[in-house]
């Protein structure tokens, strides 16, 4: 009996260390998250450090040519034009390793194996690596929404907009070609804002725009926003991250570097910088200038928003100055032909940087 569970262990230990190597490349090549590549590589480590003691013994037992697996014809997740997508592979990976590590801690229990390999160990390594999972899968299902965070970046300020209609002004600044939009009011009930909400955020899924709600995590779990926006008093983003679905995206606002490089390490998927300029769109702004950008941009790796008093005349600079996207409220929404606006800006976005 000690030999078979010996036989079963073995090639548990083969499974979960292909599982946790894929895992790990795709968060060392594919995301360049240094922190998760090297947790999982430490997960890895330990699981051969733990078999170290059983190495020969598991090694002995060991009969690829004889195994009747080997001789099944498994269906193949390509046939049929089928294909696995990445947070597939993920999942089914990490399952593939904890399954494993469940095997073997359970016949690390037998009296014959306990003395080799220690039970306790492996449900660690386990549990270490559910979390690993989550953590891995929230990143690469808010990849694709963090790629959008280009170009303009609308802030729909029901104040700004002065009583005209909000779907109508969406519309608008779509057809400009925005690629983000944000719903903002200070001053207004959620109860009021929560049908306006929801109304943009079919727009936006319509239109492949992402839609952001500024403030108010109950409202972007309510329509099942892409995203929330938060300020530096708003709830903590470790608290915000924890609240919202693994695939929602959310932004910080700084002024700081300090502060930057804070809610990176938080989990920050973007950060807004500024207040670039003087700006009436926001009551007691701090106005830290292009330079500060600058300085956020040399410090940390995530998508830069700069806001601020930005505007068709001193766009340039801000681009030049390593921002991602620009979010902008009075030089779209003050102006009458808001799909105009938002298309200028766009222009003077993508000029060489020597024109800008």
């Amino acid at each position: 009996m000690a030999l078979r569970a010996l036989r079963i262990i073995d090639a548990n230990l083969n499974r979960a260390s292909e599982g946790l190597r894929l895992l790990e490349d795709v968060a060392r090549f594919l995301l360049n998250d240094a922190e998760i590549s090297q947790q999982l590589r430490g997960v890895r480590h330990n699981l051969a450090q733990e078999a170290k003691l059983a190495g020969v013994r598991l090694l002995s037992q060991r009969d690829s040519e004889h195994d009747v697996a080997a001789t099944l014809t498994l269906p193949s997740p390509f046939e049929g034009g089928v294909q696995q997508d990445l947070p597939g592979l993920i999942t089914a990976n990490a399952k593939r390793a904890e399954e494993s590590l469940r095997v073997i801690a359970e016949l690390a229990k037998l009296p014959q194996v306990s003395p080799m390999l220690n039970s306790a160990r492996f449900e660690q390594l386990r549990f270490n690596l559910y979390s690993l999972e989550r953590r891995l899968l929230s990143r690469i299902l808010r990849r694709d929404k963090v790629k959008q965070l280009t170009e303009l970046y609308v802030i729909l300020d029901r104040q700004a907009l002065a009583g005209r209609d909000e779907l109508d002004a969406a519309e608008q600044v779509i057809q400009g070609g925005a690629r983000v939009i944000q719903l903002r009011d200070k001053r207004g009930s959620k109860g009021e804002l929560w049908p306006i909400a929801q109304k943009l955020r079919a727009l936006c899924g319509k239109s492949g725009v992402l839609f952001i709600m500024n403030d108010y995590l109950d409202l972007a779990l309510a329509v099942d926003a892409d995203g929330l926006h938060i300020g530096q008093k708003d709830l903590p983003l470790s608290v915000v991250r924890s609240q919202l679905p693994i695939d929602r995206i959310v932004g910080l606002s700084v002024t700081t570097v300090s502060q930057a490089v804070k809610a990176q390490k938080e989990g920050a998927d973007y950060i807004a910088v500024g207040a670039m300029f003087s700006t009436t769109m926001k009551e007691g702004a701090t106005v830290v200038g292009v330079e500060r950008l600058e300085q956020v941009r040399k410090a940390v790796s995530v998508p830069l928003v700069a806001i601020g008093g930005i505007n068709e005349g001193n766009i340039g600079p801000v681009m030049a100055a390593g921002a991602d996207s620009v979010a902008v409220i009075g030089a779209v929404l003050g102006k009458e032909d808001l799909k105009g606006a938002v298309q200028q800006l766009i222009d003077r976005m993508r000029l060489p940087e020597g024109n800008l």
